[in-house]
């Protein structure tokens, strides 16, 4: 069909009837707008997600993902939130704070957007609050865990967290390390904002406890020999180090304990962060030569509900290529965050009753009792914390056989 044929003639009407193109042109114009708040709110709801998917931990940002899909599926299977349907809409930060500043300016220009679920990487967060509070945008942590980026100052408060609280984890590795014997732990830490708030958590920890530090090295972002770092931890009396590293750096050092005879070998005891990647593969030989542990808060091998637990790996089969078994969930924390997070905002906008987001913000902060995946949450967060997890919900794991990350409750020992 040529539609240029039919174009022309009823322009040519219009031409020749001035005064019925002057009644009837601007009867449809009316038309068409009066019709625009009905299209908008057909639209979905948008919540994005800004993350690593190209940096230096892309499994996380995967992880995060598959968790956000998982719920959104369930959640639009049945019925959506206020008649309509959820949708994702995501944004690459691969770990550089100023690309995670532009990919907030981008979301928050989308009408439907209700929310954002950031990714594991604390310098990118704490580089967005401003934004964050400029734009009054609903926005949640599903895994970085330094403290200000919950506990910001900001008044309202527009960051929610269902993940760590380093204020809570330096203190629970401490303990960790007391529990297994250690007197004089060395902390080994990333330099940036992330790498400090560990530094006071451990340190304050450590006095809290009367234990012995070893004391403080620190490594930048892309350094691949912290040999000199151990060493001078070694001499001054650590007898386990406590890393606090994403996954190429967390290699560097483990690659650096490994390369020592196996009797000048420290344990590590290590934050999460290395998990943000397929670590274990990364150099399998050199992780199997270190007595390795680490920081998680979720495990399919041992669920606080395993039934809940059991339908969504169900679910994240059906949906995901190469899942046959538990060990084929990758970063499982970064799924089961992301997978309690959007059930949580799905909850606060049917309270809410609206996309609003300050109106969300608010319904956030009073949602009562929700049974998730993580935890009961009794409630996820109140004014005056926006902090859904705690030490209770933390446990120590190790890699298994096939990389497989096993609570050490499960099995996973040395």
């Amino acid at each position: 069909m040529n539609f240029k044929r039919i174009e022309v003639p009823y322009i040519g009407v219009f031409r020749r009837l001035p005064s019925v193109s002057a009644v009837v042109l601007p009867a449809i114009l009316l038309l068409v707008v009066s019709l625009r708040p009905a299209i908008a709110e057909d639209k979905p709801i948008a919540i994005g997600l800004d993350a690593d998917f190209s940096g230096n931990a892309p499994q996380s940002g995967e992880s995060i993902r598959r968790g956000m899909l998982l719920a959104i599926a369930e959640i639009n299977e049945s019925g959506g939130v206020l008649g309509r349907k959820l949708e994702l809409v995501r944004r690459d930060n691969r770990g550089i704070p100023a690309r995670g500043i532009d990919n907030l300016d981008e979301l928050v220009k989308l009408d439907n957007l209700v929310a954002v679920v950031g990714g594991l990487h604390s310098p990118v967060m704490l580089s967005q609050l401003d934004t964050i509070h400029d734009h009054e945008l609903v926005f949640f942590s599903a895994w970085a865990a330094a403290t200000p980026v919950v506990a910001n100052g900001r008044d309202p408060n527009f960051v929610f967290r269902v993940s760590v609280r380093d204020e809570y984890a330096g203190g629970f590795l401490i303990r960790t390390a007391m529990d297994r014997g250690f007197k004089s732990p060395g902390l080994l830490l990333w330099k940036s904002g992330w790498g400090q708030s560990n530094e006071r958590a451990m340190s304050s920890a450590m006095v809290e406890h009367g234990v012995r530090s070893a004391g403080t090295e620190w490594f930048n972002a892309t350094e691949n020999d912290l040999s000199d770092q151990i060493d001078r931890l070694k001499k001054a009396g650590a007898d386990v180090i406590m890393l606090v590293a994403n996954p190429d750096e967390g290699l560097a050092a483990i690659r650096a304990m490994a390369s020592l005879p196996k009797d000048e070998r420290l344990p590590i005891i290590s934050h999460w962060g290395i998990t943000g990647n397929d670590f274990y593969h990364m150099d399998p030989y050199s992780i199997a030569s270190v007595d390795l542990s680490f920081l998680q808060t979720f495990s399919f091998y041992n669920p606080p509900f395993p039934d809940r637990a059991k339908a969504l790996f169900d679910a994240y089969c059906a949906t995901f290529r190469s899942c046959s078994s538990k060990a084929d969930v990758i970063s499982p924390v970064g799924t089961a965050h992301a997978y309690d997070i959007v059930k949580i905002v799905a909850r606060a906008i049917e309270q809410a009753g609206t996309t609003e987001r300050t109106a969300v913000r608010d319904a956030l902060e009073h949602l009562g009792r929700y049974d998730g995946l993580v935890r009961t949450y009794d409630p996820p967060f109140s004014p005056v914390d926006h902090d859904a997890l705690d030490v209770a919900d933390f446990q120590i794991a190790r890699f298994g056989p096939r990389g497989e990350i096993l609570p050490v409750s499960v099995g996973a020992t040395r």
